[in-house]
């Protein structure tokens, strides 16, 4: 039975909000892991997300379509591409993370709303109006100030913007559901992550105690959830929309970074923020003024 429309925005946007919340908390959870390489922590997400996804598309019965899907090689290249975006990205994210640099996550985190939206214009043909082009002037201002901030691009932040950006486009074409998509994403991954593990052997961090063993393995649902209920929004909400609600995840990791790790805020970063941030909300009031009645 098909949604209607507006139940079907609603519960995108529900989803959505609930993966950036948990997203914008994550950091939290992996500093309690700051012992363990970043790619180690990477290789872990996979297999322990591949399991959990895919012992749930059992019990829905859904594998078998998963399989199907898979033998079109469109959609086995596109879930690759999609799965090496991803894998790109968390491995950033948890090396800066661990490295101290949350507030350099949560710049990336806020640019990535805008560069969803420029993807919506280059690649979807979708149109801006003179108010959402000075949002995406600002982030670019923005990015500017922290480059200007560090002597050099700031490549942690625009990093994570272009490839969870590009990893949001490939996942909205995706003729997947949720559940289906991310575990054809992580088994395409699986082969290289059960390598490394398989390599590091005794040297691993796996098995040197138990807090970490089941850190390591809370990684799956840690992972899984979040990427289900984004890849929920994804195909239900237009993208604009959907980069729109995406600065809920670096609001809340900016305000960790101050306010529980102390991470430095000086004025130019501070400035490099305050773009962004009027260029979002300029985007958001443009977004309330155009779904006003007339």
């Amino acid at each position: 039975m098909t949604r209607h429309p507006e139940l079907a925005e609603r519960d995108g946007i529900a989803a959505a909000l609930a993966a950036y919340t948990l997203w914008g908390l994550v950091p939290i959870f992996f500093k309690q892991l700051t012992a363990v390489p970043a790619l180690e922590i990477i290789a872990h997400r996979v297999v322990w997300s591949l399991l959990l996804v895919g012992a749930l598309l059992v019990l829905r019965g859904r594998l078998n379509v998963v399989w199907s899907a898979a033998r079109d090689p469109r959609i086995l290249a596109r879930a690759a591409l999609a799965a090496a975006l991803v894998m790109t990205n968390w491995l950033i994210f948890v090396w800066a993370v661990n490295a101290g640099r949350i507030l350099e996550t949560s710049l990336g985190y806020f640019i990535n709303p805008l560069f969803s939206i420029v993807l919506g214009v280059l690649v979807l043909g979708e149109r801006l109006r003179p108010r959402q082009w000075l949002a995406v002037a600002l982030a670019g201002v923005g990015v500017a100030l922290e480059g200007w901030r560090i002597g050099g691009l700031p490549w942690v932040s625009l990093a994570l913007a272009a490839t969870f950006g590009s990893y949001g486009l490939l996942r909205k074409q995706l003729p997947l559901d949720a559940a289906g998509g991310l575990w054809l994403e992580t088994a395409c991954a699986a082969p290289f992550a059960l390598g490394y593990l398989l390599w590091l052997g005794s040297t691993g961090s796996f098995g040197a105690d138990t807090s970490t063993n089941l850190l390591l393995i809370a990684t799956g649902p840690v992972t899984a959830i979040p990427l289900l209920l984004f890849a929920i929004g994804a195909r239900r909400l237009p993208l604009a929309t959907l980069g729109f609600l995406q600065y809920t995840a670096p609001s809340l990791s900016f305000l960790v970074a101050i306010l529980l790790y102390g991470e430095a805020m000086n004025l130019a970063r501070l400035l490099a923020f305050a773009a962004i941030w009027t260029g979002l909300a300029l985007y958001t009031a443009d977004l309330l003024l155009q779904r006003r009645p007339r």
